[in-house]
């Protein structure tokens, strides 16, 4: 699959330029600026949901990754109950940490943007940036597509399930670190006058109309900067450390072992993994997030044990194209773009995992103890060596006879396998994967190298200095 070569265009930086913008930064103790602190609380607060029991950290686990680290839920059906007991989302929730550099969405035509040319330029644009596996978090909102992700799961039903932003910005403004948003946002965006039973109203599931609420635009201006804020932390250097054994081995601090080495080569080669996962520096020579900020469709079979699969059994995960119909303008590209999911980091992506129990630089992250992960947008698979796996010999192992979980598909036919049919067979890649054609050595090689991008190398090799 050929891949346009991807710029931010100048359209795109000045919308982040036009955006809400950040205070000026301020001197902290903690290595963390005011803001990037407050988003922390923020981020680690379970007052923020329904039934107080929710915090965007409950699915973002730092030690696992910033993705969840519940065993038996990754082991099964890879999707996590919300703040309402009973209630769950259809998708593996994504990593929050290196996820603030994606740019806003945006549709490339050869790095030119729709409504420039439209006549004159390619049927088919390449889609690029936006958060959330389908890119429904755009950045159009804030300029930020980090900050409107973290909007969305304060308010999503199956998540944080508050019933309007104005319980958020309530329980923000009226908790125990309001002063610090006060300081970092300034007073006046609290200075709100709230119905008299608005701890009732933000404990239930509806929102009363008419809107309670008499000062909604102030509201709306203080969520902005609730989500700000969410953003800023998720952009600091506490979720973005940059300190795994890449990043020691660009710094001259760590020689990769033979197998990592021969693990690097086959990515950036014949495993043609860098074709997506693009391991260039960024700009100004910052260190790379081996994501082209696309989306792809890569023929992942259906989870089987998905609550929401099972619920609705004829559903498939439209991915891109499910955001694509319902915007103006993009309406026509959905279908191109059926089952494509984005293309994440690779960074933390084995940290915590049982794959890594060798390594105690990996496994102590999660104090000590090892758990299975899930892997791509549904969780389908439950090791990175499953999904190198699976990128092998998707094309070449025979198709399942129904919808199997992945080690029934591994133990099919006495263990030679089978592969089910993909949840979306429309637009999946045949160009970059299927068939490559890896022996087992490659395929763990290819593990090794990625199990590399966990952070902690360079924390640890500091401890022991």
């Amino acid at each position: 699959m050929k891949r346009a070569k991807i710029l931010l265009p100048a359209a795109v930086a000045a919308a982040l330029a036009a955006g809400l913008g950040t205070t000026p930064a301020l001197a902290s103790d903690d290595g963390l600026e005011p803001i990037e602190r407050l988003g922390k609380k923020i981020f680690f607060d379970k007052k923020l949901s329904l039934r107080r029991n929710q915090a965007c950290a409950s699915c973002h686990v730092p030690e696992a990754g910033w993705v969840g680290d519940d065993p038996e839920i990754n082991e099964h059906g890879a999707v996590y109950e919300g703040s309402v007991k009973g209630k769950f989302g259809n998708r593996k929730p994504p990593s929050s940490a290196y996820a603030t550099q994606s740019p806003i969405f945006y549709a490339d035509f050869g790095n030119r943007l729709l409504g420039d040319n439209v006549d004159e330029l390619a049927d088919d644009p390449l889609f690029v940036g936006g958060n959330f596996w389908d890119g429904r978090a755009t950045g159009w909102e804030l300029g930020n597509p980090a900050a409107d992700q973290a909007q969305g799961p304060f308010l999503n039903p199956v998540e944080q399930a508050l019933p309007d932003m104005a319980c958020v910005v309530y329980r923000v403004c009226e908790g125990k670190y309001g002063d610090l948003f006060d300081k970092v946002w300034g007073a006046a965006r609290c200075d709100i006058n709230w119905p008299n039973n608005i701890n009732g109203l933000c404990s239930q599931t509806d929102w009363p109309d008419p809107d309670p609420v008499k000062q909604r635009g102030k509201v709306e201006g203080a969520y902005d900067r609730v989500a700000l804020s969410v953003a800023a932390f998720e952009a600091s250097s506490e979720s973005n450390a940059f300190t795994s054994k890449i990043d020691a081995h660009r710094a001259g601090e760590y020689d990769f072992t033979e197998q990592e080495a021969m693990g690097r080569d086959i990515f950036r080669g014949k495993g043609m993994c860098s074709a997506c996962h693009v391991g260039t520096p960024g700009p100004g020579a910052a260190p790379p997030l081996f994501t082209d900020y696309t989306y792809d469709n890569l023929g992942t079979p259906k989870n089987p044990e998905n609550p929401f699969s099972i619920a609705n059994p004829d559903w498939a995960d439209p991915g891109l194209a499910g955001f694509l119909e319902n915007v103006p303008g993009f309406t026509d590209y959905a279908p191109a773009n059926l089952g494509k999911q984005k293309v994440p980091t690779l960074r933390n992506v084995g940290l915590g995992s049982c794959e890594a129990e060798d390594d105690a630089d990996d496994t102590k992250k999660s104090g000590g103890k090892c758990f299975t992960k899930a892997y791509m947008h549904n969780g389908y698979f439950k090791s990175l060596w499953q999904v190198v796996h699976f990128y092998n010999t998707r094309d070449v192992k025979p198709v399942c006879p129904g919808d199997f979980t992945v080690d029934e598909a591994l133990a099919y036919d006495d263990g030679n396998g089978c592969w089910p049919a993909p949840e979306e067979a429309d637009n999946v890649n045949t160009d970059e994967l299927g068939d490559l054609g890896l022996t087992t050595d490659e395929e763990l090689a290819l593990v090794a190298f990625m199990l590399a991008m966990s952070d902690g190398y360079l924390d640890d090799d500091d401890d022991d200095d």
